[in-house]
């Protein structure tokens, strides 16, 4: 896959404070790429420096082959940036608002008034195009500056904490919006630490900390490389003796470390074999005589993979994964 988005030893520094450390990161075209990371991690310095807002102290970022150090005129041609905090203009109706930024990316007037209205119709806000902006609930507030990122039809969205603030509906239906950009071509790269958020949407993740990647690449390969073996969830047919009865079964077997039966029924088994055995295990219970309704690795958990990252103490022993390598080797 072609990288639309790279960074190389990006560096950005507040007097004495460190804020970004020699970031390297690649983002494939059609990602929606997530940074992941505590407060103070870096993450809206990163989002500013590629927005052109900020420039690096070292290092470089390239956004669809335009360097945001020599060439931030042509970056700012291919981005859309919405940030954490955004001001909008409250006497400006929702159509009015839109086509004021289409003036300002030069569109001739033909061209703003198909924009417009196919931007409101993306983010289904066309029925409120004649209502004033500060009348606009938070959550379509959002719509609307997600709507103005996107009036010049850039290549790359950056998107800094975009779900802060919205009731789950409005997650929900922002996430959608998201994956719609997404098909229609874009790459997006957002901020966030709503995990659960990140986990369902992202196809790849960066964990941030002091400026720093301490891991990076899909949720499903961070965490085979994180973790030794897997969590089963299991369900047998059956009452309470039965499943208490197979938890006992499972729990002989020698890949299993552990098996714990939950107040619904699910027995839950710490197993240390890979997909191989995972199946040698079914095939055996069910060979065995238990009558297995359900049989699944459990989810990934994003918000355990942050916190175990996260908890590394030795910041220079993170680079080139070792101290990740490490901390996995120990799960």
């Amino acid at each position: 896959m072609s990288h639309i988005v790279r960074t190389t030893g990006l560096t950005k520094r507040y007097n004495r404070t460190l804020a970004v450390a020699g970031l390297d990161l690649d983002i494939a075209e059609g990602e929606i790429f997530g940074l992941v990371g505590p407060n103070g991690a870096g993450k809206t310095t990163i989002l500013r420096i590629l927005a052109t807002l900020l420039v690096p102290s070292a290092g470089d970022a390239e956004i669809a082959g335009a360097s945001v150090r020599r060439n931030p005129n042509a970056v700012r041609q291919v981005i859309g940036y919405m940030p954490d905090s955004f001001g909008v203009y409250d006497d400006m109706k929702v159509w009015e608002y839109l086509d004021f930024f289409g003036r300002c990316h030069g569109l001739p007037a033909a061209r703003r008034r198909r924009v417009v209205a196919d931007l409101l119709e993306l983010v289904d806000l066309a029925p409120k195009r004649d209502a004033y902006v500060q009348t606009l609930s938070r959550g379509m507030q959002q719509r609307l500056c997600l709507a103005h990122a996107l009036v010049h039809d850039p290549q790359v969205l950056l998107l800094d904490e975009p779900a802060s603030g919205l009731d789950p509906r409005a997650r929900v239906e922002l996430r959608e919006l998201l994956r719609e950009l997404r098909n229609l071509g874009k790459t997006i790269l957002i901020s966030s630490h709503i995990l659960p958020e990140l986990e369902e949407l992202c196809t790849s993740i960066a964990i941030i900390d002091r400026g720093r990647v301490l891991v990076s690449g899909r949720v499903a390969d961070i965490e085979r490389r994180l973790r030794v073996g897997a969590v089963l969830r299991v369900r047998v047919l059956g009452d309470g003796e039965a499943a208490e009865a197979a938890r006992a079964w499972f729990e002989r077997d020698a890949e299993v470390a552990a098996a714990s039966l939950l107040d619904d029924g699910t027995i839950e088994i710490g197993f240390r074999g890979d997909d191989a055995g995972s199946a040698r295990l079914l095939a055996e219970a069910i060979s065995a005589g238990l009558r297995v309704i359900t049989f699944a690795r459990a989810a990934s958990d994003l918000e355990e993979l942050f916190l175990q990252v996260t908890a590394v103490d030795e910041p220079d022993a993170v680079k080139d994964g070792t101290a990740v390598a490490r901390k996995g080797a120990a799960a």
